[in-house]
């Protein structure tokens, strides 16, 4: 097997009052360009 090189990621988590403002947050960065992931908790 090879080797495991740790690659640090660095994140911000916006915190937002429903699904409807996670999509509008999400939608925003996306058109900025930014790599994002959905998350739900």
């Amino acid at each position: 097997m090879g080797k495991f090189v740790y690659q640090p990621k660095y994140a911000v988590i916006v915190m937002c009052k429903d699904e409807a403002e996670q999509k509008a947050v999400y939608n925003k960065l996306k058109k900025m360009g930014l790599a994002i992931k959905v998350v739900s908790v």
